[in-house]
């Protein structure tokens, strides 16, 4: 496995994944917003222009970190079982 395309492919699905969110919590009454949950996770995220681009950005770093710890574990670990 290899830790490019994956990485390239965590980080847009979690960036159009946390683009829904937003969209579904404009469009939401508030006791369906996800806002909570995201500031906790996000680091700087808030419902201002600002806010959701750092946690696009987040978001997207969030999909290279899994790739980068992921990948190595599975290479590592695919490698011994063979």
């Amino acid at each position: 496995m290899r830790i490019k395309p994956l990485g390239h492919t965590l980080s847009i699905f979690f960036a159009i994944s946390f683009l829904l969110c937003v969209a579904w919590g404009l469009v939401m009454p508030d006791n369906l917003h996800m806002h909570e949950a995201w500031s906790a996770f996000l680091p700087g995220f808030n419902w201002s222009v600002l806010g959701v681009l750092i946690g696009l950005v987040g978001a997207y770093l969030y999909g290279w970190y899994i790739a980068l710890v992921f990948v190595p574990l599975f290479n590592f670990f695919h490698k011994k079982g063979q």
